[in-house]
């Protein structure tokens, strides 16, 4: 018998500027998009520019003279890292807000980082237990953006009736998140990449991430879920998140993912339930982070 021969493809099809590689024979059936798209029950388009703009007329904003940064701090370094990530995790309890398409400053601005898209080479692979994994092809150091978390965002009865209607042999992608103001209000954002995603729909979850998951605005008040780095990451090391928002016990925002990536326990046929986690980390819970207040 004849060896196959397996060829990288671009998932993408050309829309990143990074071909996200993937070297099996047949494809995921979804349909890319490299930025949330507005899916049922949302009433705001997330490509829609609803947010201010700064006048800033230098090549990088300053955070003395920036409105951007005056209002809602600055988020990145010079190189566009994070800042601070390796000394404290509560710094990003609050969503970072990038400088947007009405901003006068330029491309290079270091306030912008996620909007560039993926800078990163990853190929999507096959694990042992978990089904598709992400990894990376190269070096990331600690605070580099890595990808986003995109698809369509939907509202909360469509989150519920998406959910309700799966088998318990189904994938499940949809991600909530809240996020909690000084005032007490409470937002919520939900986003499924089911049929409609991009590369991070493939992430798997672990209690041991070398990734976190931040809301960042760039053009519209929906805010995009953004992974960077949460630590030096080797070359060929599979990326993670921890599906409950968790990071060294912080939780930035609330995250909550029905697992995916192992067969549902328990006697229901329809809608999520409580899987198995196969990490297989030093602190792993055992079980798959599970929402069930979308289902209350």
């Amino acid at each position: 018998m004849s060896a196959i021969n397996r060829q990288n493809v671009d998932l993408s099809c050309g829309l990143e500027d990074v071909p996200v590689l993937f070297q099996e024979l047949t494809c995921p059936s979804f349909q890319y998009s490299p930025d949330n798209v507005q899916g049922a029950g949302c009433t705001t388009d997330p490509s829609e520019v609803t947010l201010a703009g700064c006048s800033c007329l230098s090549r990088s904003c300053c955070s003395d003279t920036c409105s951007c940064l005056l209002t809602h701090g600055r988020a990145y370094d010079g190189s566009g890292r994070l800042l601070d990530l390796g000394r404290t995790e509560s710094a990003y309890s609050c969503p970072v807000f990038e400088c947007n398409a009405l901003c006068s400053c330029g491309e290079s601005c270091s306030n912008r980082v996620v909007q560039k898209g993926l800078q990163l080479r990853l190929e999507v692979c096959s694990t042992q237990d978990r089904g598709w994994g992400l990894r990376t092809l190269e070096e990331i150091p600690l605070g580099t953006f890595v990808c986003e978390y995109a698809g369509e965002v939907i509202d909360f009865g469509e989150a519920r009736r998406r959910q309700l209607s799966q088998r318990s042999e189904e994938n499940n992608y949809i991600i909530t998140v809240r996020e909690h103001a000084v005032s007490g209000s409470i937002t919520e954002t939900f986003v499924d990449p089911a049929l409609v995603g991009n590369v991070g729909r493939f992430l798997n979850h672990s209690c041991l991430p070398n990734l976190l998951m931040l809301p960042v605005r760039v053009h519209s008040v929906i805010p995009r879920l953004a992974l960077f780095a949460a630590r030096n990451i080797s070359a060929h090391e599979e990326l993670t998140f921890d599906y409950s928002g968790g990071y060294r016990n912080q939780h930035p925002a609330e995250l909550l993912l029905t697992g995916r990536d192992s067969p549902a326990r328990g006697s229901r046929t329809h809608g999520p339930q409580r899987k198995a986690c196969h990490c297989r980390t030093s602190n792993c819970t055992g079980f798959l982070p599970l929402d069930l207040s979308v289902l209350s």
